[in-house]
C-alpha cells in the first residue's frame, strides 16, 4: 500500500495499478497477477456484492434526507452488517452514519417503533451543552422494497427541544403505506445561535428500527361438509335357468 502523493489522484485501475481513497487519503496497490478463486472463496465474493448493491441502495435512500456528514468508514461497516444480516434486514438496527456520535448521546431513553407504525419518545430529561440554544430532532421514515430494489416512500418529522428540559413523551405517526422494509433513521443536531453545530461530537444520525414488510393475509380456503351421494334403492332380480326333469 502506498500513498498517492501527487497534485492529480485518481480512483480505480490505471495499468498495474488500483487507486483507491480511505478515510479522506488516496492509496496506491498492485494487481494481482492472477486469481485462483476457490468455491469458498466465490460464495464469499457474491455474498459481499449482494450486501455492497444493497448497502448503497440504503445509504442513497437517505442521503438526500440526512443533514450531518457522515464518517468515511461508514460505508465499509454497513456492508459488514449486511454479510452478517444476509436477509434479515433488522440488524442493521444500531447502525450509525456518524460513528462518533450515537443519538444515546442525547437521549438517554432510546425511542421505539411501535406495532402500529408509532414511533414513541420516552418522557426524559434532555441536557445541554455549553452554548447550546436547541436539540433538533428529525425522524426520517423509509419504506425499502429490497426485492424489487424500489423505494416505495419517505416521510420526514422535525421536532425543536428545549435543553435542560423535561421532555414529555411524544408519538410520532409514521405513514408510510406500501409493500417493503420501514427503516427509521433518529438524526439529533445541536443548534446554537448561529446555526447547526459542525462538530462530529454534536450529531447523530442512527437506524432505530426496522420493520419487517407485513406478509399478506390471504383469506383462509372455504370448506364445505362433505356431501354423501344418495343412491337410488335397487332392487336385484336374478333370473334362474329353467331345470328340466328328464323321465
Amino acid at each position: 500500500m502506498a500513498k498517492q502523493m501527487s497534485v492529480i489522484r485518481f480512483t480505480g485501475k490505471l495499468g498495474p495499478l488500483i487507486g483507491y481513497k480511505r478515510n479522506g487519503q488516496y492509496f496506491l496497490r498492485s494487481m494481482p497477477e492472477s486469481v485462483r478463486q476457490t468455491t469458498a472463496t466465490r460464495r464469499a465474493s457474491r455474498r459481499f456484492g449482494i450486501a455492497s448493491r444493497k448497502g448503497a441502495f440504503i445509504r442513497h435512500a437517505f442521503y438526500n434526507h440526512l443533514d450531518i456528514h457522515c464518517d468515511g468508514g461508514h460505508i465499509n461497516r454497513l456492508n459488514r452488517m449486511l454479510i452478517a444480516a444476509g436477509d434479515h434486514h433488522e440488524a442493521i438496527t444500531g447502525f450509525r452514519f456518524n460513528q462518533h456520535t450515537g443519538v444515546d448521546r442525547f437521549f438517554a431513553v432510546a425511542p421505539r417503533l411501535l406495532s402500529n407504525g408509532i414511533l414513541n419518545i420516552p418522557a426524559q430529561t434532555i441536557d445541554g451543552y455549553k452554548g447550546m440554544a436547541a436539540l433538533e430532532v428529525k425522524v426520517i421514515a423509509t419504506r425499502i422494497d429490497f426485492t424489487s430494489r424500489q423505494v416505495v416512500g419517505s416521510e420526514t418529522v422535525t421536532l425543536m427541544i428545549e435543553p435542560d428540559t423535561t421532555f414529555q413523551e411524544t408519538n410520532v405517526s409514521l405513514d408510510v403505506p406500501g409493500q417493503g422494509s420501514l427503516v427509521v433513521v433518529f438524526q439529533v443536531r445541536a443548534m446554537y445561535k448561529d446555526g447547526p453545530s459542525r462538530s462530529r461530537q454534536n450529531v447523530a444520525a442512527d437506524v432505530i428500527a426496522v420493520a419487517a414488510p407485513q406478509v399478506p393475509k390471504y383469506a383462509k380456503k372455504r370448506t364445505y361438509p362433505k356431501r354423501t351421494r344418495l343412491l337410488p334403492k335397487l332392487t336385484y332380480t336374478h333370473a334362474y335357468p329353467a331345470i328340466i326333469q328328464l323321465e
